[in-house]
């Protein structure tokens, strides 16, 4: 026997709004998880950004200087604002330098992890997101 329902009684039953709301909870359940993952590669371009125009900056310096040098050396400071990782060159000569990014972009005990050397390699050897 099947239910029909009156024409003169619009409306959903508490069935369809069971169902309606078992749907949203499926979707949102698997939107979330990228959403997240999406918000923290945007974060990482921070740091990508960042590094290059240290990379940038130490060329310029080893163009008139012939050596590169630390950021307080190339006169190069953080952006202001809120920013989500903390730079420095790990060493430095007359031939090479290293950059590196360190941050916690999310709140695990990963910390994410990105340096650019003298030849614009820039690698992520510890990944923040992925992990």
């Amino acid at each position: 026997m099947f239910y029909c329902r009156k024409h003169n009684n619009p409306g959903f039953t508490l069935i369809e709004l069971m169902i309606l709301v078992a749907i949203i909870g499926i979707l949102s359940a698997m939107a979330i998880p990228n959403f997240l993952t999406y918000q923290a590669k945007a974060k990482q371009t921070e740091a990508r950004t960042n590094l290059g125009y240290i990379w940038t900056m130490e060329i310029a310096y080893h163009g008139t200087k012939d050596t590169f040098q630390t950021l307080a050396g190339i006169d190069w400071h953080a952006p202001i604002g809120p920013n989500r990782y903390h730079y420095t060159v790990l060493n430095w000569s007359t031939s090479s330098f290293t950059s590196q990014a360190t941050g916690n972009i999310d709140t695990d005990v990963t910390v994410d992890l990105w340096q650019i050397n003298q030849s614009k390699e820039l690698t992520n050897p510890t990944n923040d997101v992925f992990n």
